[in-house]
């Protein structure tokens, strides 16, 4: 049986620059989202406005992903790389993010609702992030 050992500095350090990568590309999407929802007059419901900003926040860390891979290669590569991420790993982060602002912030984006958001979007997909990597030796960057 093949097991992970979780004590490897070196895997931590590379796994947690990944995951904040996905952050600021999830961020980007998710915050403008719920900003310009806050911005209007609407009668979504908060849900359906953080569903929306959990697509959106998916798109724009495609996007990143794809723009920081054009450096190493050619853009139908960075693309194919960029939609091969890990979706777990994203999604876990965009669902935590938008459950801390909806438990403490009832879907408002606030000053001091965001640190926790970026806490939660980071430390809920890294293990699993450390464990892909450690596994499949698959990174994003």
């Amino acid at each position: 049986m093949n097991s992970i050992k979780w004590n490897c500095k070196h895997t931590w350090k590379e796994s947690a620059h990944n995951t904040m990568w996905c952050l600021i590309g999830c961020s980007i999407g998710d915050f403008g989202t719920i900003f310009y929802f806050q911005s209007i007059d609407h009668t979504f419901p908060i849900y359906l406005v953080m569903a929306i900003a959990i697509i959106n926040g998916l798109l724009t860390s495609i996007l990143l992903e794809t723009l920081i891979l054009l450096k190493k290669m050619t853009l139908g590569s960075a693309l194919s790389t960029a939609f091969g991420m890990s979706l777990i790993s994203m999604i876990s982060m965009e669902v935590a993010m938008n459950l801390i602002d909806i438990i403490f912030a009832k879907g408002v984006l606030t000053w001091w609702v965001i640190p926790m958001m970026l806490a939660a979007g980071f430390l809920t997909p890294w293990p699993y992030n450390y464990w892909r990597l450690k596994k499949y030796g698959v990174a994003c960057h």
